[in-house]
């Protein structure tokens, strides 16, 4: 009856830090960085001894959905850093206030997968979550107003993750959150670029946006907008999004800062190979340092960007886009690449040469040795044991002495045989 009780009405940190961080359960661990120990119970706390409390708290999962005493909470965290609350139960910003108004030191926190969708705190209350630089609201369908709300009052916060919220839009915001550099909103419903501008008037001083898994279908925003809406932004992923044009791309050099980019699973690169979708991208964004998060090296971008060249060349002269003009000033308009056939020969007609005797001879490259010395019995008439087989290359007349083949299981071929080489046959000396 308790348990149901207790299910009903939900934990409360106090009393899951008691039995997780509990001796029994979490021995403590002497060290830097370890954690403290806390002796003497407060008064009325269901701590009989001691607990031994890291500076990172863990306590995802735990069903947790209310402060506890606020006394207690003071008492066991004021030496924590990092609290992860994700997979819990709280529905009220109002308890969440209360635990953080307790831990003066916090810098992290993580309320992902809480239900909170509906939810608002108090004015004033917001102060409490002022001193973080990391903040995470994954899955909790967390309202632009209460995201508002919290960044206003929190002056130095540094990375803020918003996915799997169902966003549809972005709302505005009449004051910005300027200390802002990582904004992850991943896995939402975002389409519409006017949507996505508007993160850049929230977030003016953003270094990395990360987009994936959005739907977004295009890049509409004149050059000169797209430098004043993303001045910092350093890395951008666009990892699954609805991008179908090399225009949008192209947009990307708009940003006079950005040098790291993530574009796979977009549907403009769906129809080409591997190497053709690095090598197009590459010369597409020349600023580009780093591509789907491998290095662009000098060499791979001069390859990238002559292949550019040479697919274009086919191309009717009106359809050529600016790029190639731009990259033919640099390296000049190349020829195709020639077709080379690397594969090995499959035969070759040599001259046999055994006494004074000279014939033409068909010789299959894929044969081994043993099999040839079976197909020049009965020219030579010698037996397989009783002759010595020689190949010359005649491209290199004589200057090489003449090469054995006396091992009968390798093949032909690996001699590099041409039309035109020789094969000598002479009788073994007794």
């Amino acid at each position: 009856m308790e348990m149901d009780m207790e299910d009903e009405m939900g934990r409360t940190l106090v009393q899951v830090i008691s039995e997780k961080y509990n001796p029994d359960n979490f021995p403590y661990c002497r060290g830097p960085g370890a954690g403290v120990v806390i002796r003497t119970s407060p008064q009325g706390s269901p701590v009989k001894d001691r607990l031994n409390l890291p500076s990172v708290l863990v306590l995802d999962s735990c069903g947790i959905s209310q402060a506890g005493d606020e006394e207690e909470v003071a008492t066991f965290c004021a030496h924590v850093v990092e609290l992860d609350l994700s997979h819990n139960q709280f529905r009220d910003w109002g308890e969440i206030s209360k635990i953080l108004s307790n831990i003066p030191h916090l810098d992290f926190l993580n309320l992902s997968m809480n239900p909170l969708k509906g939810s608002s705190l108090e004015p004033g209350a917001a102060e409490a979550f002022s001193g973080l630089r990391r903040l995470v609201l994954n899955n909790t369908h967390v309202s632009w107003d209460m995201v508002h709300m919290l960044t206003q009052e929190i002056p130095e916060l540094e990375e803020l993750f918003l996915c799997l919220n169902d966003y549809e839009c972005v709302n505005l915001s009449r004051v910005p959150c300027p200390s802002l550099h990582l904004l992850h909103i991943t896995d939402n419903l975002l389409q519409d670029w006017s949507e996505v501008r508007k993160l850049g008037l929230l977030y003016p001083r953003l270094t990395s946006l990360i987009l994936a898994n959005n739907s977004l279908s295009s890049i509409h925003e004149p050059e000169d907008s797209l430098q004043c809406l993303f001045p910092n932004l350093h890395s951008i992923n666009l990892h699954n999004s609805g991008l179908n044009h090399w225009e949008d791309i192209e947009k990307l050099n708009f940003f006079p800062k950005l040098r790291e980019v993530r574009l796979m699973g977009i549907p403009l690169l769906q129809p080409y190979t591997d190497q053709e979708r690095r090598y197009l991208t590459i010369a597409h964004l020349p600023s580009v340092t780093v591509l789907n998060g491998s290095v662009v090296t000098d060499g791979e971008r001069e390859d990238a960007e002559r292949f550019y060249i040479r697919y274009h060349l086919d191309c009717p002269e009106d359809e050529l886009p600016q790029r190639f003009h731009n990259l033919v000033a640099r390296y000049g308009r190349l020829a195709p690449l020639a077709d080379v056939d690397l594969r090995p020969l499959s035969c070759a007609q040599v001259e046999l040469h055994f006494g004074d005797n000279i014939e033409q001879l068909e010789l299959r490259l894929d044969q081994t040795v043993a099999d040839l010395k079976k197909q020049l019995r009965p020219v030579v008439q010698l037996p397989v044991n009783k002759m010595r087989v020689y190949y010359i290359d005649r491209q290199l007349g004589y200057a090489l002495a003449p090469q054995e083949l006396k091992y009968g299981a390798r093949a032909l071929h690996s001699y590099s045989i041409r039309d035109g080489d020789e094969i000598l046959v002479v009788p073994k000396s007794q």
